[in-house]
């Protein structure tokens, strides 16, 4: 795809169902008993290798667009899958699955594209196996393709070193089959999707945040789940470029319909808040989650800085935040966000690299990155390295850029946002 500078941006976008708890409500809808309905599903890549995960596994899952029925077979009905688990491109998909498949009783293999298979999975094979799972790595090297045996699972407390909610959701996905309460720490509150939805469902769990900034989650073993209806809301990393463009483009003002507001999610309206921008929230309200309806206009924005427990509440959208930061007037400084080196890519070197390209100041550290705003950016060949959200934040760029700006392989947005390029020329119009 190639951009060019455009004048302005204006209308009306409903960005697609949060991919988190699509993940999680067709995950949860199969353990439940009863028929779960979901809408406003994001029926991209990654949630479409979840619901055929399922479906391996023995769940009827009814699927049009983005209404989704689940036809749960409770806690213990998942049968032995006859192949291996395609998991895709979805980190989501494979490190919460695998704490569900640590309380089955068969085998069974997850394996995904050559991107998924190069990523960590330490990091949930280490508690799980500490519960008392059987779960190992068949290449010996921490990744995927993982073998998940039957095992007799015991609760515990984990002491996780990174704010991660993938890794707290397998653990207490797990505790669901222990013996005993299991509970989950971690520095600071990572998003907690997983807790809401599960207690809806019925499940015994607490969630609590400690006055040193740490937070703590636990679940007790249950009998049963139970089906709900599930409106998903729109998902507010895929806003989030919209917002950015919104406040970027000159003479703009995009409204953003139902999108969820979620505190543990939202911090990108905190960075732009602390930026200077004019964000209206319309229309709040609160079911399931939170949600609102955001009025974003062009800004005259300054730096910041990104630290601490505001990290695991923005870690996707550092992409899209480090571009609006090359144009902002001052430093902008990004610290705490180790995990942005195992995403999709290592994110650091990729925002990095491609943001250099475009005539950007910016310094990559070993946790993060620093920005000196105000530099006029030219168009470049950008490499998203097929993740989505570098193609998708750098598109925003290309947008700004004098010249023209290229997006290989963009394609990738698929796995996410099937309609962006679509969506976001039908506001320059």
């Amino acid at each position: 795809m190639k951009f060019h500078p455009i004048s302005h941006l204006s209308g009306t976008v409903t960005v697609p169902g949060d991919k988190s708890i699509s993940h999680r409500a067709v995950m949860f809808g199969s353990l439940a008993q009863g028929n779960t309905t979901i809408t406003n599903f994001l029926p991209g890549a990654d949630c479409r290798s979840t619901i055929q995960c399922f479906r391996s596994m023995g769940i009827e899952i009814e699927h049009s667009g983005t209404n989704v029925t689940v036809h749960g077979q409770g806690l213990h009905g998942l049968r032995k899958p006859e192949t291996i688990l395609d998991v895709g491109n979805s980190g989501t998909t494979t490190r919460l699955l695998s704490g569900i498949l640590a309380g089955q009783q068969f085998s069974s293999v997850l394996s995904g594209d050559h991107s998924l298979n190069s990523r960590p999975m330490g990091r949930i094979i280490r508690p799980l196996s500490e519960m008392g799972a059987s779960i190992k790595s068949l290449k010996g090297n921490g990744c995927a393709p993982l073998q998940i045996d039957p095992g007799t699972l015991h609760g515990i407390h984990y002491l996780s070193p990174v704010s991660s909610a993938q890794v707290k959701s397998a653990v207490l996905l797990a505790g669901l089959y222990g013996d005993s309460e299991t509970k989950v720490t971690e520095p600071a509150l990572s998003r907690d999707h997983t807790e809401r939805m599960l207690k809806s469902f019925g499940a015994d769990i607490t969630s609590i945040v400690h006055s040193d900034g740490s937070a703590s989650a636990s679940i007790f073993p249950c009998s049963e789940l139970y089906a709900q209806d599930i409106c998903v809301p729109g998902d507010i990393s895929s806003a989030a470029y919209f917002i950015a463009a919104g406040l970027l483009v000159p003479d703009s003002e995009i409204l953003i319909r139902n999108v969820g507001i979620n505190p543990t999610r939202a911090g990108i309206l905190d960075v732009c808040r602390n930026m200077g921008a004019d964000i209206t929230f319309v229309n709040k309200h609160t079911d399931q989650e939170p949600t609102a309806d955001l009025l974003v206009r062009t800004s005259k924005l300054h730096g910041t800085t990104i630290e601490g427990a505001l990290i695991p509440s923005l870690i996707d959208e550092i992409p899209m935040i480090a571009v609006m930061a090359a144009a902002a007037e001052g430093i902008t400084i990004i610290k705490d966000a180790q995990e942005l080196k195992v995403k999709e890519t290592d994110r650091i070197a990729t925002v990095t690299e491609g943001l250099q390209a475009m005539g950007a100041d910016i310094t990559p550290t070993e946790d993060g990155m620093i920005i000196r705003g105000g530099q006029s950016l030219h168009g470049a060949q950008i490499n998203s390295y097929l993740d989505h959200r570098i193609a998708m934040a750098f598109s925003i760029a290309g947008l700004i850029a004098e010249g023209t700006t290229s997006i290989d392989s963009s394609h990738c947005v698929d796995v996410s946002y099937p309609t962006f390029f679509e969506t976001l020329r039908s506001l320059s119009q």
